[in-house]
């Protein structure tokens, strides 16, 4: 089955919105995501008619929002896990505006990563951060639900964050909180540094699966590094039918090369698979 394909924004800095979306969708991509800080220096405060404007500029290309992604960059005072319980409740009540603003936007998925807002201090046990991050979660998810978004939790490797490193974790939490707004996202990058392969973490974690990122542990885009896509193409079509974004950590080859060779390498998936 092909998926839709789709590519973060945050590739292409220095370009407007609206050059974004309709090369993007020029070139053969589906939908838009989006990392907040992009759109605003306080991306909260943008009023209904800028958030309606984003979304029209998007959609007039031809293009769907996807969601937003990178959520907690570029912020202060905000942190999941900490026992300073002020700080959490600012948190939730960022990440609930954000779940308002993806809605507004005409988005559904909201993707967890954030690994410094996450990562557990000195002197909190994994069980407390664990505690804490179902109890905002689980204050979360009735307005996920309202707004009828989803928050996937993105597994994080040891060089990123000390906690959430694996699907297995992700999906402990995901069942302590027992929302189904709040699922699992996969990421090909973040998914090497697990002792499982990639097509055994896509079956054994299928059920919670909501989102997917496709790049390469070099940081660049699908096809451009070592990681061979047919080793578990059919695993992800078999077990998931949602977006692939892509999504890059390195822009040296420029944002055309990495969005057309992804979308190329994707395409091609789709096609041996077919």
């Amino acid at each position: 089955m092909s998926h839709r394909l789709a590519i973060c924004n945050e590739l292409f800095e220095g370009w407007t919105l609206a050059e974004t979306s309709a090369r993007c969708r020029e070139w053969g991509y589906e939908g838009l995501e989006l990392a907040p800080f992009t759109l605003a220096e306080q991306p909260l405060e943008l009023s209904p008619a800028a958030r309606a404007e984003i979304s029209r500029t998007i959609t007039s290309s031809g293009l769907e929002v996807v969601g937003l992604h990178w959520l907690l960059a570029r912020t202060k005072g905000l942190h999941l896990t900490t026992a300073d319980r002020k700080t959490r409740q600012r948190t939730l009540e960022y990440l609930e505006g954000l779940a308002d603003m993806c809605a507004d936007l005409g988005g559904r998925i909201l993707v967890f990563g954030s690994p410094q807002q996450r990562s557990l201090e000195s002197g909190t046990t994994h069980a407390d951060g664990e505690a804490r991050a179902a109890e905002l979660f689980s204050q979360l998810a009735p307005v996920l639900a309202e707004r009828g978004v989803v928050l996937g939790l993105e597994p994080l490797g040891p060089e990123e964050t000390n906690f959430l490193q694996t699907a297995e974790s992700a999906v402990r939490l995901i069942e302590a909180v027992g929302s189904s707004q709040i699922r699992l996202h996969l990421d090909v990058k973040a998914m090497s540094t697990e002792q499982l392969g990639y097509g055994e973490l896509i079956r054994r974690y299928a059920p919670w699966l909501v989102h997917f990122h496709a790049n390469d542990p070099n940081r660049l885009g699908p096809g451009m590094g070592t990681v061979d896509y047919r080793a578990f193409w059919d695993d992800l079509a078999d077990c998931y039918q949602g977006w692939l974004s892509v999504e890059v950590f390195d822009y040296a080859p420029g944002p055309e090369v990495i969005a057309r060779q992804s979308l190329n390498y994707l395409r091609q998936m789709e096609q041996k698979s077919g």
